[in-house]
């Protein structure tokens, strides 16, 4: 009887002539946007959710229309070694997108400094900002739905993500104090108001 405790993966081994390479390399790509390691040349797995089984069958189709041969297993490893092998090969391949992601964040930070040191201070510089963030947002999101065994940068990644947040709040906030201070005019007195009141008796006796 098979230890129910230990991961279940979704194995696919496959073979796909090497021409053209745009049909190989496209069934690469297509594999690993879910997420999946390779073991070797060929052979890659999946934890198994009923999600991965549709979409390793859509692969599993795609490999034969382009004249290949695959296969899908639902296996365990032998012992727990086996699995740690296999799910810090996971995590190892997380942390690199998490590491990519703090990369940017950096880049954003240092974007949001720099335009505040030249006193750019503008709304156009808001929206500008927000729809970078709205990118990271979207892009750390992606790695969290693919990051299955809860890789260590992860951690990382989410703080990074709210301390940009928080910069762009700050930065709005002070884009919104110029301008609303920008809108205060001082009231002009008239120039019989500025004149002493010698001068305005002097210009009424002249009329």
């Amino acid at each position: 009887m098979m230890n129910q405790e230990k991961s279940s993966w979704l194995l696919l081994t496959y073979k796909i002539p090497p021409e053209p390479s745009k049909g190989r390399v496209a069934i690469w790509r297509r594999i690993r946007s879910l997420g999946a390691v390779y073991i070797q040349n060929g052979i890659c797995v999946l934890p198994t959710t009923t999600e991965h089984q549709r979409h390793l069958r859509i692969v599993q189709g795609d490999i034969e229309h382009a004249g290949g041969e695959a296969v899908i297993f639902e296996t365990l490893a032998l012992d727990a070694r086996q699995e740690e092998l296999v799910v810090n090969r996971f995590k190892q391949d997380r942390d690199q997108d998490y590491e990519e992601f703090l990369e940017k964040c950096a880049d954003y930070k240092k974007e949001i400094d720099k335009e505040a040191k030249a006193g750019h201070y503008t709304f156009a510089e808001i929206k500008e900002n927000e729809e970078d963030l709205k990118k990271l947002k979207g892009w750390l999101d992606k790695i969290k739905a693919l990051d299955f065994y809860g890789a260590s940068a992860r951690t990382s990644a989410e703080q990074q993500l709210a301390e940009c947040e928080a910069l762009l709040e700050s930065y709005a906030n002070e884009v919104f104090e110029r301008e609303q201070n920008a809108k205060i005019v001082p009231v002009k007195k008239s120039a019989a108001a500025k004149a002493p009141a010698g001068k305005v008796a002097k210009r009424a006796r002249k009329v």
